[in-house]
């Protein structure tokens, strides 16, 4: 159906998807999980369309997808344990029907594809209850903890390899709306000028970046994001316990702060304080959630994190300045340390709170600039 974000969808019934599914729930092996038929019969608009997505199992750059779009709906981890991470669910168009003034047009837009999947669907069928069994993997060792199978365990089967010089990709960033031309042109100035920042590179590398952080400052735009923690090599990175709580008003730090608290590796403990983080840094948020429980992509088990984390409100990564994946719309959440958060004061008013957050999001390069430079 070639989706757009914007355009708005309605999802099929229970039983038109479940023509689509094999005996394990999954159409082009891309389950759909149990938590999704919930939004049967419902309209939505387009988030995103999922074109191309992240390898985030393999870590293997981008991958492509077909046919498929991101709804503005997150698993809610219900049927996997209450995993915590609150990923952006993928959707088939084959599930979906776009909402048309027109009968006659509905049918010409969507009815072809869907015979076909009945047609392919009709040589084995699925069940609610296949869909269920099927969040589970059922060749696991007896008495091994529980592998569940979700649509992020089994993302290296559903797409395949994208590399990141395909220029079709960003041609349909483009037409199907994910992407603006002034973002996407932002992304490729930095892209190409990365590479000469790299101190194992040029002896001009510090110099580069302060050029890149003034020219950024003059318009209000994010420092260079890619600098190395400078927390004393051989000691524990800093910790901090404010036992934040879901609706909580908070800051994040600066930048220049949030270095003092990581490793060389850009780590707190084990969590990744990556680039696509930088452009946060002295907003103002709520907090949406605390995480403490989720499924590892790579092995399918319930893993607990030892120090706190919480994500909070929009706040996620936007694929600004990722290697090899730039523009995936996966929108997966940022997970942040609190050391790296702090309490603010209620303010009533939710023009002040929007004022607040949009000084502080479009103006941090200049702030950086004015602090003493970073090494790394």
């Amino acid at each position: 159906m070639k989706l757009r974000a914007g355009d708005w969808v309605e999802v099929r019934s229970k039983d038109e998807i479940l023509r689509t599914l094999d005996k394990q729930g999954r159409l082009g092996e891309l389950p759909f999980m149990p938590q999704m038929f919930q939004y049967c019969g419902q309209r939505f608009k387009v988030y995103k369309r999922a074109h191309k997505t992240c390898d985030t199992v393999n870590q293997t750059g981008g991958r492509r997808l077909a046919n498929g779009v991101h709804l503005e709906l997150r698993c809610d981890g219900k049927s996997f344990a209450g995993c915590q991470a609150a990923c952006l669910i993928f959707w088939k168009e084959a599930w979906l029907k776009p909402i048309a003034k027109r009968k006659s047009v509905l049918d010409a837009f969507s009815g072809g594809e869907l015979r076909r999947n009945r047609e392919l669907a009709s040589q084995s069928g699925c069940s609610e209850v296949q869909v269920r069994k099927a969040t589970r993997d059922e060749d696991q060792p007896s008495g091994d903890v529980t592998r569940y199978v979700c649509q992020a365990t089994q993302l290296p089967y559903f797409t395949t390899p994208l590399p990141w010089w395909d220029f079709r990709q960003y041609l349909q960033d483009s037409i199907s709306r994910n992407v603006t031309l002034g973002r996407m042109f932002c992304s490729f100035i930095y892209a190409g000028y990365h590479p000469f920042t790299q101190p194992k590179r040029t002896r001009l590398a510090p110099l580069l970046r302060r050029v890149y952080d003034r020219f950024q400052a003059l318009y209000g735009g994010v420092p260079f994001p890619r600098r190395t923690g400078s927390a004393s090599a051989g000691q524990s990175t800093a910790t901090q316990s404010l036992n934040l709580q879901p609706g909580e008003l908070v800051r994040v730090k600066s930048y220049k702060d949030i270095l003092a608290t990581l490793n060389s590796a850009n780590m707190n403990r084990g969590l990744l304080f990556d680039a696509e983080l930088v452009p946060y840094c002295g907003g103002t948020y709520r907090v949406k959630d605390r995480v403490s429980n989720f499924i590892d992509e790579k092995t399918g088990k319930v893993t607990s994190l030892k120090t706190p984390a919480v994500i909070l409100e929009n706040v996620w990564c936007r694929s600004r300045y990722s290697h090899c994946r730039l523009f995936c719309p996966r929108s997966i959440y940022s997970w942040w340390r609190e050391v790296w958060l702090e309490r603010v004061a209620e303010i009533d008013s939710p023009r002040v709170i929007r004022d607040l957050i949009v000084s502080s999001v479009t103006q941090p390069a200049e702030r950086f600039a004015a602090d003493e430079t970073v090494g790394g």
